[in-house]
């Protein structure tokens, strides 16, 4: 029998490459509380959350074509403004609940995915009822009754106590506000005879608090809500309104920095007057931000536009399958004019998680 004798120094090399094995392989997972559960992760909002209801919508706001989704499993458009998943999806995989929250409105979905959470987002769409009405997309009114087939397919398919268990354990994510202020407010100047920032980001916060009562009222008692980013620091802005530089369009930033002052505050207060809800103000214009003054500390490089054609300007039908694009995705923030590649997306979710997660128990 052969007799094999490590060496000190060996056994303390094995000892840290099983350490490092176990902190990869458990890095992702988030711990909840003992005791507690999150079942599923609902999502409501605009394209970055949206992961194919605006397949079949006739609009301009689509994307279920190449190259969109090169890097998703299969190198397949699914509908997702991204060249991957986006931030619902890395959301549900920390949590350990499924790999991907797949959208409400897909002719694939199985009665099974109802269980552990759908996307009803839709890319366009805004806290202002104009906004999706310009865009010709799903209104934040339409996606509630769409919320609400699903609460009665899932008691079809689980019971009514199961259903309501699901209901006030899930996660829900609201993420939205930034069309309503890039595009109708500002692009399309649609709202500026009539409102100032002040008053317009008024409008957009009631007609948010509104929607979260109506999610409440539906059973919902988890909801994370994401801020507006920094919109005027996103390519297709930059274009637009930053000037012959290409600066970051300051007058967008603190259109979303009020915006996110009174979504704060709204929040604040739901959570005090309705019993049991956890509303919960999930920053991310600064941790954006973050990623977009600061590249080489998380691994990127190109900040001002983004992998699709020139990066300047194209997003949606603007970039398909005749846009050249980048031939190295993972130095770029953006993936289009408009939205963040998925790596940049899992550099903001898995902080995001750890910083707000304990709020919502």
């Amino acid at each position: 029998m052969e007799l094999i004798i490590f060496s000190s120094s060996s056994t303390f090399l094995l000892a840290h490459l099983l350490v490092f094995a176990l902190f990869i392989s458990t890095k992702a997972l988030v711990k909840l509380p003992p005791n507690e559960t999150i079942p599923a992760v609902i999502v409501f909002g605009d394209s970055i959350v949206d992961a194919g209801n605006n397949n079949d919508l006739q609009t301009l706001i689509r994307c279920n074509f190449l190259p969109y989704g090169q890097d998703f499993d299969g190198g397949v458009p699914t509908g997702r403004f991204c060249n991957g998943k986006v931030p619902s999806d890395l959301i549900a995989e920390e949590l350990t609940i499924k790999d991907t929250v797949p959208a409400y409105l897909d002719p694939t979905l199985k009665p099974q995915d109802l269980i552990t959470g759908v996307t009803f987002a839709s890319g366009g769409t805004g806290y202002d009822p104009l906004t999706p009405k310009l865009a010709s997309v799903i209104p934040l009114s339409d996606q509630l009754d769409h919320f609400k087939e699903y609460i009665w397919k899932l008691k079809a398919l689980v019971g009514e106590e199961r259903t309501n268990f699901i209901l006030a354990k899930s996660l829900f994510l609201v993420v939205a506000g930034s069309d309503d202020i890039a595009n109708t407010y500002f692009v399309l100047r649609a709202r500026k005879l009539q409102y100032d920032i002040p008053a317009y980001t008024d409008l957009m916060v009631n007609s948010a608090s509104d929607f979260f009562k109506e999610l409440y009222a539906l059973g919902a008692r988890r909801i994370g809500v994401f801020s507006t980013p920094p919109i005027g620091c996103v390519p297709s802005q930059r274009t637009l309104a930053g000037g012959i530089e290409r600066e970051c369009a300051d007058d967008y930033n603190v259109a979303a920095r009020l915006f996110n002052k009174k979504l704060y505050a709204v929040l604040d207060s739901l959570q005090t007057s309705l019993p049991n809800g956890k509303f919960v103000y999930i920053d991310v214009y600064n941790p954006l931000l973050d990623l977009i003054e600061n590249p080489k500390k998380y691994g990127f490089e190109v900040v001002n536009k983004g992998c699709c054609g020139t990066g300047n300007i194209e997003v949606a039908i603007l970039c398909d399958k005749l846009s050249p694009t980048c031939t190295d995705v993972s130095k770029f923030i953006f993936w289009d004019s408009y939205h963040p590649t998925e790596k940049a997306y899992r550099a903001l979710v898995a902080p995001v998680l750890q910083k707000y997660l304990s709020k919502f128990f």
